[in-house]
């Protein structure tokens, strides 16, 4: 049986990788090497890709939550027998703290089985398969430890009850009872060089995990409206977020479709520039600064020199750039979804929104730049220039089209925020004439945009230049500064994009989008609440604030017919929208001198509780 729904999973991370379970117990998706490493459970993609399943032997119903500030998740599993709760972790080093948390990771998954009440027969079924599923390892017992071995990769299971071993897989049927705790703990090891996979005590594991994420939330004290799900946003960031390098991954996961069935299923453990600076922002308005200084370390670092190439728009978590594409056609994707695919072709296109965005960040970590570095001088002297040249050439936008490029609004405006921010930091990255040529440049960008950006007959500013068609992405002209969003054309554009492209709080991207994309709704919010319509905001904030999973995560996309999650999972981007847009609707209330913290809106869907198997 394939996994659940997507949004029937919890994520789970330790600063190197992540892990989804299901609300019935599976591990459903585990790379333990790294972010975009090769799966050992990958049944998200195809039956046959591995799980790790503990859960109550007969029929059930589920409650979960994370422990208070982690990324710990905790299952309830009731039975006519009784309950068991199942506690997942992946593993934080022990004793890591604070701004250490995920740095280094064990590459260890804990869990523990605990009984509440009663007498519960649980199963357990172990089959890891290496390599996206394409290889299946003979598993070992020797001395309580199952061990497994494929290639590169090497995988270690101890536990609390008896393992037996048949081929390619292990179970265990044991019965908890009220009071008895069964721990189980899964260490992972490349296969040479690496050492022995580690094997710490599943409880100790556990509580040391719980410290070290809370002791992490308790240095972000984020203050402003929203606060709970902004916390939680801020920490599904942190989870995404390779420790040795400080990037942040766009998604935990590959290949999870746009549209069911459909073949837009991308590979998202990659790092994009294009979301710097929006990540950037949501770090800092999270009270996150310590964070924020490693991203941009991280890219200046991965950019180098900036030459007469497109600038790359995407790196590996360590700083790779060869991100080249290929099929994995030995499996039948999510829900029927091929291709599946590793790797993301994107790494080629030319998108010059990537300028703005690293000047924008730039700017916005001013204070932390003085002095500034000669590399970074060096860096954002080539990006200003760039944009000075390359606002005139099309390119594949921000969605990335794999068609024709195009002259696309967005991308302009985001040369101008480049060119903008360049003359705003004026002497302290070029001398006079520079200066001077910056600001030439972006007044030509400026110009052009308000021109041949806007549609008279559509009444709006629309995706590409000369161009009849909406798009979601111009609602970044007034988070930028472009155009105040309560200019008449500026404000024309916002309403007919709401009408044409909205469905109950959700935008789709353009016209022919399969679902809504979370972020563009959340930028609609950040428009309203600029625009002084602080009401309309906080109302529409309220409506996707309730669109989260149980758990409080989003995917990339939400159908707008079913509200179903569609798309890589979890989506940073869409946590950082909601961390910004909680943000800017702060920002409004003190203009509009209200209170700048409100309660927080339920983020869950009550009715799962009540979920069956």
């Amino acid at each position: 049986m394939q996994s659940g729904r997507i949004s029937e999973h919890g994520f789970l991370a330790d600063g190197r990788s992540a892990a989804l379970v299901d609300r019935a117990g599976s591990v459903n998706w585990w790379c333990p090497g790294r972010f975009d490493a090769a799966s050992v459970f990958g049944r998200l993609l195809g039956d046959d890709a591995g799980h790790w399943s503990i859960r109550p032997a007969g029929d059930f119903r589920t409650e979960r939550s994370y422990l208070d500030d982690t990324l710990v998740l905790r299952t309830v599993f009731d039975t006519p027998q009784g309950s068991v709760a199942v506690t997942d972790a992946l593993a934080l080093e022990p004793g890591a703290r604070g701004h250490d948390v995920g740095v280094r990771s064990p590459g260890v998954l804990v869990r523990v089985v605990s009984g509440l009440s009663g007498a519960v027969p649980v199963r357990l079924e172990y089959r890891p398969r290496f390599e996206y599923g394409q290889v299946t390892a003979l598993l070992t017992e020797d001395g309580g430890v199952v061990r497994a071995t494929a290639g590169a990769d090497r995988l270690a299971l101890r536990g609390d009850a008896p393992l037996d071993c048949a081929g390619g897989a292990a179970s265990a049927e044991f019965t908890v009872r009220a009071g008895e705790t069964y721990g189980f703990t899964l260490g992972f090891a490349p296969t040479y060089g690496g050492g022995e996979p580690a094997l710490p005590d599943a409880g100790r594991a556990v509580a040391e995990t719980v410290t070290g994420w809370r002791s992490w939330a308790a240095l972000h004290d984020y203050r402003g409206r929203h606060r709970d799900q902004v916390r939680r946003s801020a920490m599904v960031v942190q989870g995404m977020t390779y420790g040795p390098s400080g990037a942040v991954v766009a998604a935990a996961t590959t290949s999870l479709p746009e549209q069911l069935g459909g073949d837009r299923n991308y590979d998202y453990r990659f790092v994009w520039v294009r979301d710097f600076s929006l990540t950037l922002q949501a770090l800092w308005r999270a009270a996150c600064p310590d964070e924020a200084n490693r991203q941009f370390s991280w890219v200046s670092r991965a950019m180098g020199v900036i030459g007469d190439e497109p600038v790359p728009i995407m790196y590996g978590v360590q700083g790779e750039r060869d991100l080249t594409e290929h099929a994995l056609r030995h499996l039948p994707g999510y829900a029927g979804s091929r291709p599946v695919l590793v790797g993301n072709d994107a790494w080629t296109q030319r998108q010059t929104d990537v300028l703005g965005e690293i000047l924008d960040a730039a700017w916005l970590m001013r204070h932390y730049l003085d002095p500034m570095a000669p590399e970074v001088r060096e860096l954002l002297r080539g990006m200003a220039d760039r944009a000075a040249v390359d606002w005139r050439r099309p390119d594949a936008g921000m969605w990335e089209a794999r068609d024709a490029e195009r002259h696309y609004v967005s991308s302009k405006v985001q040369c101008w925020t480049a060119l903008d921010r360049a003359v705003r930091f004026g002497p302290r990255l070029g001398d006079p004439s520079d200066v001077a040529r910056w600001a030439a440049a972006r007044d030509e960008v400026r110009a052009a945009v308000l021109d041949r950006g806007w549609n008279d007959r559509v009444g709006a500013y629309t995706g590409a230049f000369d161009s009849d068609q909406l798009d979601a992405s111009v609602l970044g002209m007034p988070l930028v500064g472009f155009l105040p969003a309560d200019d008449p054309r500026m404000r024309a554009t916002m309403d007919l994009i709401e009408r044409r492209l909205g469905h109950d709080g959700l935008l789709r991207r353009w016209a022919g989008d399969p679902a809504g994309f979370v972020i563009c709704s959340f930028w609609l919010v950040s428009c309203l609440a600029l625009a002084g319509e602080l009401d309309r905001a906080e109302a529409l904030f309220d409506q996707l604030a309730a669109r989260v999973n149980d758990l409080g995560l989003y995917a990339e996309q939400i159908d707008q017919a079913t509200g179903e999650q569609l798309g890589n999972f979890p989506q940073a981007f869409s946590h950082i929208g909601l961390i910004n847009a909680a943000g800017r609707l702060t920002e409004a209330a003190e203009r509009a001198g209200r209170p700048t913290a409100a309660p927080a809106v339920p983020t869950g869907a009550a009715a799962t509780k009540g979920a069956r198997r």
